[in-house]
């Protein structure tokens, strides 16, 4: 009896400690998605990569959007509207963000002769972080500083990515709406360079 009773102290023993932890995990899953509503910088929300297509009569207005890039230029919709555009959320320190970096900038190199233009949004890193970034992995194109104040960007874009997830990268058609959407990692270079093109078919 008492080996029984044993048995069933350290069974219930290791089930608290199995369960103290997945309750840990809950909770700061709660604490993270009201800091991502809240636009804090605690955590970010790393998607997996899923692609959302948006069919032109179903799309929504423009997106409005202008900021600061890293070399300190303004930069935004006014530049790129009827322009196919590729918008990138990333930061220097994400590991996927590094990881599809090759794929986004093979994609601009495909693309930019066609007129396609592309915009990074940098979403925490200081201008010397996000210059290294473009430096080690080659990006030619500019990316917005918006990790400040009320981060205009990412606001502007509210309702078509989650705030802060990172990376994500949309497609916009050509009026500037959104007609892509890949929240998480890029599968590879043709995964965004397909969206590209039909979306440049459109007309």
């Amino acid at each position: 009896m008492r080996l029984r009773g044993s048995a069933r102290t350290l069974a219930l023993v290791a089930a608290l400690a199995l369960a103290l932890p997945l309750a840990a995990c809950s909770a700061d899953g709660g604490d993270l998605a009201a800091q991502w509503q809240q636009g804090g910088d605690k955590g970010y929300i790393e998607g997996d990569g899923a692609t959302t297509s948006i069919a032109p009569e179903q799309r929504t207005d423009p997106v409005v959007f202008s900021g600061v890039t890293e070399q300190g230029d303004a930069y935004g919709s006014d530049e790129t509207i009827g322009s196919v555009t590729v918008v990138n959320f990333w930061y220097a320190g994400c590991a996927p963000c590094r990881a599809e970096a090759a794929d986004l900038v093979a994609v601009y190199d495909e693309f930019s002769s066609q007129g396609v233009a592309f915009v990074g949004v940098n979403t925490r890193d200081q201008v010397a972080q996000a210059a290294q970034f473009s430096e080690e992995f080659g990006v030619a194109y500019p990316s917005i500083m918006d990790n400040a104040g009320d981060r205009a960007v990412q606001r502007a874009f509210a309702g078509q990515v989650p705030l802060n997830a990172v990376p994500t990268t949309l497609v916009l058609d050509a009026e500037g709406r959104v007609a892509h959407r890949i929240v998480g990692q890029l599968a590879g270079e043709s995964h965004l360079s397909t969206l590209v093109r039909e979306t440049l078919a459109e007309g």
